[in-house]
């Protein structure tokens, strides 16, 4: 057990430092994708996380094996349960069955944090991944898990993916004084789109003894199988909110998102928002949420006050939906745009005020939050930030037996600067570039993803308005050839070979051949850039001459805008006036 005990270690560091520096998924159905597969997406955001692709491999295990289980966040051991006989390979957040599996902690309330037990939230994900093959096994998994073992973490939201349904499953533990969590799941419509940023997002859902397509946790094992079942909760999900005096009202109006995690100010603008933003994108009237989305205008019947008693009338009026009908069915390329945003083409664009400098970089040093002449202020959290650890989309191609169909692209770094790469979930071996222990935030290595990508992103921002388009247009031919070219050709080649292990021998070769191909080219495309861009200039080789001492080059030198030239002049008056 140790062997898989070092693993679970080796992943222990931060995700999440509350709800202004962590994830964002955005989850996609099969009826709404362009090619039937259904898809979630997720950027683990944290100035401490490297970003490195987790391994566990398939395994059988005697009978009477003990699985150790550590804090993921923190590497801190909780205790054992008891191994299954059989694991599943996972690659990231995948696993070989196509089930995929993201989270954005939402916190919620303090109170009901740090409960008995010890299953955290990200050894939930990676033990369900290891034992559930479809979406229905992993919340029933996950379900038993806390509630055999007890849950430790803040309140989740979590994606859960296979290839025929998408599901958000919330959670929030019970408290210091109890064991489990209360919970509810909600299987997103076919040819619907949903997302979560951080803040919780179910609110009413339909009770099982009114509605023949829900059914709670004691029911799962009898009614589970009926694929009319759209809702799944915890038996006690509303009595011990009631029994905890955090509600007071009828159980049909009970919103699981307004008792466990009202939303405020920050839970709107900081967090909801980055759904908006990609519900803007595909869908109409989003205007209409602009004012709840930006956390200048929630509405509510009465005031809020934390830490108070909620009732149906402190709920706010004019929340966003669960899910949106998009207008245009969604590509993997359209998921890799979603991970890119800084509410580019709207009021809050970052790249359009005085903030983003001279060449317009959409990004904001942290803190998020700062203080002028009394009045508090805030920077955007966009959905890329610059302090990803690493991100991904989940195409889950139900049209591909196993182990041809899944794939989750994956990147490293700042997701407007990344490339997702094609690493097939049935691989048995992890690329060079992206393997654990190949560097990490404390120790530099030349053959590590993450740290050719940071190289170029944080060159990039130097420079934004000349040096983004060019990793722009690398970025997307590259994704584009892979997503549109070479996996689909890859896919038929393979899935057309006799023997599931000559599948996953092709597969792997082909997965760590493209992700350490892909980051050597990217550590030369950085030092292309870097002399182009050194010193402020714009350096471009020119036809070299004879008897010349060196290469020549034509070297511009593109003054500012005119724009940061008339700022410079108000905030400096005559200064710097030639007289």
């Amino acid at each position: 057990m140790k062997k898989v005990c070092t693993a679970i270690v080796a992943l222990a560091l931060v995700l999440c430092f509350g709800k202004a520096n962590a994830c964002t998924n955005f989850l996609i159905t099969k009826g709404a994708s362009t090619d039937g597969s259904c898809m979630i997406s997720y950027a683990a955001d944290s100035h401490v996380l490297y970003g490195e692709l987790y391994h566990y491999p398939a395994q059988d295990w005697p009978a009477g094996a003990m699985l150790d289980v550590y804090d993921w966040d923190g590497g801190m051991y909780r205790g054992q349960i008891p191994q299954i006989a059989h694991t599943y390979n996972v690659v990231g957040n995948m696993n070989e069955y196509q089930l995929a599996i993201g989270e954005t902690t939402y916190g919620g309330l303090e109170v009901l944090w740090h409960g008995q037990g010890i299953i955290d939230y990200g050894s939930l994900i990676y033990i369900t991944l290891q034992r559930a093959k479809t979406a229905r096994e992993a919340i029933k998994c996950m379900g038993e898990l806390v509630a055999n073992y007890g849950y430790v973490s803040e309140g989740e939201s979590f994606s859960i993916c296979d290839t025929e349904e998408v599901w958000i499953l919330e959670m929030i533990g019970k408290g210091k004084a109890n064991k489990g969590a209360v919970w509810v799941a909600r299987r997103i419509p076919d040819g619907y789109v949903s997302g979560h940023a951080n803040q919780a997002r179910i609110t009413t859902f339909p009770l099982a003894k009114k509605n023949k397509t829900s059914i709670t946790f004691k029911q799962i094992d009898k009614l589970f199988k009926d694929s009319n079942i759209d809702c799944v909760y915890a038996d006690d999900v509303i009595s011990f909110a009631k029994e905890m005096k955090l509600y007071n009202g009828p159980d049909e109006k009970f919103s699981f998102s307004d008792v466990y995690n009202p939303v405020d100010f920050s839970g709107a603008r900081f967090c909801d928002l980055r759904v908006w933003a990609m519900f803007n994108k595909v869908t109409d009237n989003m205007k209409d949420y602009w004012g709840y989305a930006t956390g200048r205008d929630i509405k509510r019947a009465q005031p809020y006050t934390a830490g108070m008693c909620q009732t149906p009338d402190n709920f706010p009026t004019n929340r966003m939906p669960l899910w949106v009908l998009p207008n245009k069915k969604v590509s993997v390329l359209d998921m890799m745009d979603f991970m890119r945003d800084h509410l580019e083409g709207t009021e809050l664009d970052m790249s359009q005020d005085v903030g983003a400098g001279p060449f317009h970089c959409p990004y904001r040093w942290r803190p998020m939050q700062f203080e002028v002449n009394g009045q508090e202020y805030v920077h955007e959290r966009t959905t890329a930030t610059q302090q990803t650890g690493f991100s991904f989309v989940a195409q889950c191609r139900g049209y591909y037996d196993w182990p041809v169909g899944g794939i989750i692209w994956f990147g490293v770094d700042d997701a407007d600067n990344c490339v997702y790469c094609p690493m097939f979930s049935c691989m048995t071996e992890i690329p060079e570039c992206f393997r654990v222990g190949n560097g990490s935030m404390s120790q530099w290595s030349e053959t590590a993803a993450f740290w050719t990508f940071s190289q170029m992103s944080n060159w990039a921002y130097t420079k934004y308005d000349y040096i983004h388009p060019e990793i722009r247009k690398r970025q997307r031919e590259m994704e584009t050839k892979w997503a549109e070219k070479i996996v689909p050709a890859l896919s038929e080649r393979v899935f057309a070979i006799k023997g599931r292990e000559a599948q996953k021998k092709e597969l792997t070769k082909f997965s760590c051949d493209a992700a350490n191909e892909m980051t050597a080219m990217w550590k030369r495309f950085y030092q292309e850039l870097f002399m182009k861009y050194m010193d402020g200039n714009v350096n471009t080789a020119v036809e070299n001459k004879p008897n010349h001492k060196y290469t020549p080059i034509n070297s511009e030198h593109p003054k500012y805008s005119d724009e940061y030239y008339q700022i410079l002049i108000e905030k400096t008056g005559d200064k710097y006036k030639a007289y």
